[in-house]
């Protein structure tokens, strides 16, 4: 069982280089199942996530040569319609992206019921909405999700609610589908408009990613193309919130300024120094944050990714900050843990209300979810004393290198392996 150890109180100051974003690139490989031809995807970052999709691509047929570390070739000719079963699936939630490719390539898929972290009820009604809009049939046995259609057909589809993976799938689904489909109430976050470019550059008519209406004209057949992958705007913001919960000086490269507005406008209100360059932001922190509200919504509004992240750093803020959670029931969890700490946070429902202490302590907490875990690491950083971080499985799965990333600007982090504790392959399996 590994963990993180981390000395805290340390202002950290350097350069950090973003990764490219985990949220697009779960969508991008998978896409490349759709490619009559070879492809080549540029910028994939080194997480769990990447090694379990491409061990599934690997594992259905498809050849995987790494390039170099952030390079990887996938033909996906010999790639043969075999079921994902649940200890795949179980295991990240973007295994649902596998229905829309393989449904568009083969017109068939089945997939277990997802995985992924434990954010409340996150249902996959618009994702099957879509593809029965598109002429598909599907069905839930057993834990799996079955579908099939003779032929797939554009058509209308309007999302009841906002979603991410629905927006992603039905895009990946109509690439091929006879005629013209059109996607109305799209999310608009900068993975969907990604994946739409990585598409487009392999022979895919997309127009409208990036709004809320998103017309796909099928087309018969897609070739091989070599794309680079958007950076992290998730890792970026939690870099900034090291930064800022550190009091440190940091440059972070390799990222769209553009992408990273919503938590930039957060920090500058509560009295963080944010400077903004063509591909970098250098984020210095200071004394006397003041506190201040934060609302979750759909992009272009505040990333519900970043909320833990920005209340560790509030937790320390003077006065009272208000935190409301519209995106999943189950997202402070993490709270029980920084009150381990020392921080005075209440939740009620979907609002969490922090009331500013002077210093957090530190103290032996668990990750329960990968945001969860990149929050526990923020106010471990900025804390006075030692803090251990369990279930580090968690943050690895969208976080490339962490340890090695934090320790290059000077913190105290030590990542180390103890003997498991009976039951632990059980709740990593959860």
């Amino acid at each position: 069982m590994e963990k993180y150890i981390i000395k805290g109180g340390k202002k950290l100051s350097g350069e950090v280089v973003i990764s490219g974003a985990k949220n697009a690139v779960v969508a991008i490989l998978p896409a490349v199942i759709l490619s009559d031809e070879p492809c080549v995807i540029e910028n994939i970052p080194g997480i769990s996530d990447v090694t379990i999709t491409l061990q599934i691509m690997s594992e259905m047929g498809a050849k995987i040569r790494m390039i170099n570390k952030t390079t990887v070739e996938i033909d996906p000719r010999g790639l043969m319609n075999l079921p994902i079963p649940y200890d795949k699936a179980k295991r990240m939630r973007a295994t649902t992206y596998f229905l829309g490719t393989l449904l568009g390539r083969f017109h068939s898929a089945h997939v277990s019921m997802p995985g992924g972290c434990n954010l409340g009820d996150r249902p996959i009604d618009q994702h099957l909405k879509c593809f029965a809009a598109l002429g598909t049939t599907c069905e839930l046995e057993g834990g799996m999700i079955h579908l099939s259609a003779d032929r797939l057909i554009g058509n209308q589809i309007f999302f009841d609610k906002n979603s991410v993976g629905a927006t992603i799938n039905g895009i990946m689904a109509a690439v091929k589908a006879e005629g013209l489909t059109i996607i109305e109430n799209a999310a608009k976050e900068p993975h969907v408009v990604d994946l739409a470019n990585c598409l487009n550059s392999m022979g895919a008519d997309i127009i409208g990613a990036g709004t809320d209406v998103i017309k796909i004209r099928g087309v018969k057949s897609l070739h091989g193309t070599t794309y680079s992958v958007i950076p992290d705007q998730i890792e970026a913001g939690t870099y900034m919130a090291v930064a800022a919960a550190t009091k440190g000086d940091i440059l972070i490269k390799n990222v769209i300024p553009k992408h990273l507005e919503p938590i930039t406008n957060k920090l500058l209100k509560i009295g963080v120094k944010v400077e903004q360059f063509d591909d970098a932001v250098r984020v210095v922190g200071g004394e006397g944050y003041v506190g201040t509200s934060i609302k979750t919504h759909p992009h272009p509004g505040f990333p519900t990714d970043m909320q833990p992240q920005l209340s560790a750093v509030l937790a320390c803020a003077n006065g009272t900050s208000m935190i409301t959670e519209s995106i999943f029931d189950n997202r402070f969890r993490y709270v029980d843990e920084l009150r381990r700490m020392g921080a005075n946070i209440s939740v009620e429902g979907r609002v969490a209300v922090i009331e500013g202490v002077e210093r957090l302590k530190g103290a032996p907490m668990r990750a329960t979810d990968l945001r969860a875990g990149a929050a526990l690491i923020v106010a471990a950083l900025g804390a006075e004393g030692t803090s251990e971080i369990y279930d580090i499985f968690h943050i690895e799965r969208g976080y490339e290198n962490m340890e090695i990333k934090l320790k290059a600007l000077g913190a105290d982090i030590e990542k180390i392996d103890e003997p498991e504790e009976p039951g632990e392959e059980s709740r990593k399996a959860i």
